[in-house]
């Protein structure tokens, strides 16, 4: 009996130790949206652990309105960084905030603060063992009266794909997909995979909505399946966890 009770302590304790955990930092595109069933607004790391099984576990730490300077300056990286452990993942998607030139609690200059604060990110993660992953933010629907998909992101996804070369750090290119995305939707359909209601059309909004920034649930959806696909395509060896446990 003393045997089969060590065996089955055994097994269990293998089962624990490979649970994974995957961090997601970032902004409001991310981030987990208060009363889900009725808020239209998702995003797209708030829907991401139906894609994994068991031994993926998402802890979305993503935050509405937050820079790299403010994630940083507010202590949220560093609660995070002292729980990560040998074998965790860090998803890093910033940007669209560290624009807020009006706001100096959260703008960083794209060439120095953004790119520092990145690199502060992925050496502090290797630190710990942890696998940092690097995304571009997402696009926004800025079509032009042509029907040309417009970029807003300045020089912030540049300096992404730069700190990614530079450090060797498993990337995804969330901008260019979620370009393919808005344009394969065209300048209308896009309107689905954001927030654009009339005035009563939508239990959660008194007045006309048109948000071409955040998400709906389908546009969390299909942005949270480009991440996946994204993983499965890559062949980094440092992500073989994390494609073992996609469904």
């Amino acid at each position: 009996m003393k045997k089969y009770i060590i065996l089955t302590l055994l097994i269990t304790s293998a089962c624990f130790a490979q649970k994974t955990s995957l961090y997601c930092i970032g902004d409001s595109t991310m981030a987990n949206k208060k009363d889900p069933d009725k808020n239209p607004e998702h995003g797209w790391a708030q829907v991401l652990q139906p894609f994994f099984n068991e031994n993926i576990t998402v802890i979305n730490k993503a935050v509405n309105g937050r820079s790299t300077r403010s994630f940083i300056n507010e202590k949220r990286w560093d609660s995070i960084y002292s729980k990560l452990k040998k074998g965790d993942y860090v998803f890093i998607e910033f940007g669209h905030n560290d624009q807020k030139i009006e706001d100096s609690t959260r703008y960083t200059n794209p060439h120095t603060a953004y790119r520092y604060n990145l690199i502060r990110f992925v050496k502090e993660s290797r630190e710990k063992g942890a696998i940092p992953i690097l995304l571009t933010s997402i696009s926004r629907r800025n079509f032009n009266e042509k029907g040309v998909l417009v970029p807003t992101h300045g020089d912030y996804p540049l300096e992404t794909r730069l700190v990614a070369q530079e450090y060797n750090v498993p990337f995804i290119d969330l901008e260019y997909y979620t370009e393919l995305l808005e344009q394969s939707y065209g300048p209308e359909k896009s309107k689905q995979l954001h927030l654009h209601f009339k005035a009563g059309e939508n239990g959660f909004y008194d007045k006309d909505k048109a948000d071409d920034t955040h998400l709906s649930l389908l546009g969390a959806n299909k942005i949270a399946e480009i991440v996946i696909n994204q993983i499965k395509l890559s062949k980094d060896v440092s992500l073989k966890n994390l494609k073992n446990g996609i469904k």
